[in-house]
C-alpha cells in the first residue's frame, strides 16, 4: 500500500475509535469477554458446595449447572441484531448492569429457585455481552491486518477464560463460601461500566424497516429448544425421551419458520443472504466441527486424567493447562499466520494439526504417560485455536459492517451448539464402546453388576468397591480397559471429524482480501481508494 494511502487511512482509524485509543477499546472488550467466559465455567468446581448448602435435587442442580449457557445460547441472535438496531455500545452497557446484578442475585440466593433465576438472568447479560465485543470489533479495527491481531488477543483472552475459571474457583472456595464465585464479577462490572461509557464507540446498522420482533423471538424459542435436546442427549437421557424428543422437535420447528420468515422480509433480522457467501457459510461450518472436537474430547479427556490416571482436580486442571497455552500462543500468531497463509491454508492446517494430535492421543493407555499427553494437547491447542481464529475472522470480515452484531451472534451461536452436540455425540459414542465390554459379563461378576457397571465408569468403580474382593478388582480393571478402549474409538471418529472440517476449509478464500476502504481526499486533491491483497 502506498504512503499516501497509509497516511490518510490513519484519520479513519482514529475516528472508528471515537478518539479512544483502538487498542484501549479492545482491552476493555476484552476483559467483558473474559467475565463471561470464566463464569461460564466457574461453577463447576462449587456445584459440591452448592449442593451441600441449599440441597438442590437432581433436576435443579442440572439447571443450576446449565442454565446460564442455555440462555445465553438462546438469545445471541436476539441481542446481536437488536445492538444493530439501537446501538451496540447501549446494548453492551445494558449487559454489564445485568450482569453485576444478576452476580449479585446469585452470591445471595438462599435457595435452589433462586439461584436459577439469578444464573439465567446472567445468561440474559452474557448473550448481550459476546456478540457486542465482536460487532465492536469489526467497527473500531476498519483494517483487515489489524482486526485480524485484535481478533487473536480476543481468541486468547476467551482461551485463558475458560482456562481460569475452574482455578479460580477452586482459590475462592478454599478462602470463602461458594457466592464468593459470583461476588468477583461485581468490581469488575463496576469498573467496566463507566469505562464503557467513555472508551467505547456507539454504532448501528442502516436502521432501515422496523425490528422483527416475532422473528427475534421465533430464533430464541428455536434455539432453546434445540441447545436443551442436545444437552439431555448430552447428559445421557434417552433418545426417544419426550423431554428430549419434544424440544428438539419444536425448536428445529421454530428455526425452520424463522428462516422461512426471514426470507420474505424485506427487512430480515438476518440476512441469510450472507450464507450465500462461501467464505460465510464455510467459517460457520468450520466453527460447529471445531468446537464440536474440542468440547466432546476435553470433557473425555478430564474424565480419562481423574477416574483412569487417578489424578485430582486440580492435577487434572493443571494438566490441560498446556492445552489452553498453546491456544493463547496460536491467537497471539493467527494475524501473522493469516497473512502469510491466507485463510484456506491456515484453517486446512488447523483441522489437519488437530486431527494429527488426536491420532496421537490414542496411544493412551492404562499407565500415565505425560510427555505424550503434554506434546498431544499442546498440538490439539495450537491447532483448534488455530482453526477457531482463522474462521472467526473470516466469518466477522465477510460480514456487511451494519450487520456485524448479527453476523458476530451467528458465530456465538454455532460455537454454542458445537459444543453441545459435540458433548452429546462424543458422548454417545464413548458410551456405545465402553458399554460392551462390561455388559457381556466379566468373569467372577454378577451380571446385574456388570450391567449396572455399564452405565458410566464412576459408577463401574462404585459397583466394584461395594463388591470388593477379586470380584470388585476384576471389574475395577475391566471397566477401566472398556473405557480406554472407548476413548480410542471416541478420538479415531473425531479425528474423521475434524477431517472433514479440513476438506470444507478448501472452501475459503486462498489469500486474506482487505476490504476496498475509500478515504476522503483533502481540498483540492482526488479520492483515492485501495484495495490491497496480503
Amino acid at each position: 500500500m502506498s504512503g499516501t494511502t497509509t497516511a490518510a487511512a490513519a484519520p479513519r482509524r482514529r475516528a472508528a475509535g471515537a478518539g479512544a485509543n483502538r487498542w484501549v477499546v479492545l482491552v476493555v472488550l476484552c476483559v467483558s469477554l473474559l467475565l463471561v467466559a470464566v463464569d461460564a465455567t466457574v461453577l463447576h468446581v462449587a456445584v459440591p458446595a452448592v449442593t451441600e448448602d441449599l440441597r438442590p435435587g437432581a433436576i435443579e442442580l442440572l439447571w443450576i449447572v446449565d442454565v446460564y449457557p442455555l440462555v445465553c445460547a438462546s438469545l445471541l441472535i436476539l441481542f446481536g441484531t437488536l445492538g444493530d438496531r439501537v446501538g451496540r455500545r447501549r446494548i453492551l452497557l445494558l449487559g454489564y448492569a445485568l450482569f453485576g446484578v444478576a452476580s449479585a442475585f446469585a452470591a445471595l440466593a438462599d435457595t435452589a429457585q433462586v439461584l436459577i433465576a439469578a444464573r439465567a438472568l446472567l445468561g440474559v447479560g452474557g448473550a448481550m455481552i459476546m456478540p457486542a465485543t465482536l460487532s465492536i470489533l469489526r467497527q473500531v479495527f476498519p483494517d483487515r491486518r489489524e482486526r485480524a491481531l485484535a481478533i487473536g488477543i480476543w481468541s486468547a483472552v476467551a482461551a485463558v477464560g475458560a482456562a481460569v475459571g475452574p482455578l479460580l474457583g477452586g482459590f475462592l472456595l478454599e478462602h470463602f463460601w461458594w457466592g464468593s464465585v459470583f461476588l468477583v464479577n461485581i468490581p469488575l462490572m463496576l469498573v467496566s461500566l463507566p469505562v464503557g461509557r467513555l472508551l467505547l464507540p456507539e454504532s448501528k446498522g442502516d436502521g432501515r424497516g422496523p425490528w422483527d420482533v416475532v422473528g427475534a423471538l421465533m430464533a430464541a424459542g428455536g434455539l432453546f429448544g434445540v441447545v436443551l435436546g442436545v444437552k439431555r442427549l448430552g447428559g445421557g437421557e434417552p433418545v426417544a425421551s419426550l423431554l428430549t424428543v419434544l424440544p428438539l422437535v419444536l425448536g428445529a420447528a421454530l428455526l425452520a419458520g424463522f428462516v422461512r420468515r426471514q426470507r420474505r422480509r424485506a427487512y430480515p433480522l438476518v440476512d441469510l443472504a450472507m450464507f450465500r457467501r462461501p467464505a460465510f457459510s464455510t467459517s460457520v461450518g468450520c466453527i460447529v466441527l471445531a468446537m464440536l472436537a474440542l468440547v466432546g474430547l476435553e470433557l473425555i479427556a478430564a474424565q480419562y486424567l481423574q477416574l483412569v490416571l487417578g489424578l485430582s482436580p486440580l492435577e487434572t486442571g493443571l494438566r490441560l493447562l498446556p492445552l489452553t497455552f498453546a491456544a493463547m500462543a496460536a491467537g497471539l500468531a493467527g494475524a501473522r499466520l493469516l497473512r502469510r497463509f491466507g485463510p484456506r491454508r491456515m484453517v486446512c492446517a488447523g483441522f489437519c494439526l488437530t486431527a494429527f494430535a488426536v491420532v496421537l492421543l490414542t496411544a493412551m493407555g492404562r499407565a500415565d504417560n505425560s510427555a505424550l499427553l503434554l506434546t498431544g494437547f499442546v498440538l490439539l491447542g495450537f491447532g483448534l485455536e488455530t482453526t477457531l481464529f482463522g474462521a472467526y475472522e473470516s466469518m466477522l470480515s465477510e460480514a456487511p459492517q451494519e450487520q456485524s452484531g448479527g453476523a458476530a451472534a451467528i458465530g456465538e451461536t454455532s460455537y454454542q451448539l458445537g459444543a453441545g452436540i459435540g458433548i452429546a455425540l462424543l458422548g454417545s459414542v464413548m458410551n456405545a464402546a465402553y458399554a460392551p465390554g462390561l455388559t457381556g459379563g466379566v468373569p467372577g461378576v454378577p451380571g446385574s453388576a456388570s450391567v449396572a457397571a455399564g452405565h458410566s465408569l464412576g459408577e463401574a468403580y462404585e459397583v466394584a468397591g461395594q463388591l470388593g474382593g477379586p470380584a470388585g478388582v476384576a471389574l475395577r480393571r475391566a471397566a477401566g480397559d472398556a473405557f480406554v478402549h472407548g476413548l480410542h474409538v471416541t478420538l479415531v471418529v473425531s479425528a474423521g471429524l475434524l477431517l472433514l472440517g479440513a476438506v470444507m476449509a478448501l472452501r475459503l478464500p486462498r489469500v486474506m482480501q482487505c476490504e476496498e476502504v475509500s478515504v476522503p481526499a483533502p481540498r483540492g486533491a482526488v479520492e483515492s481508494q485501495s484495495r490491497v491483497s496480503v
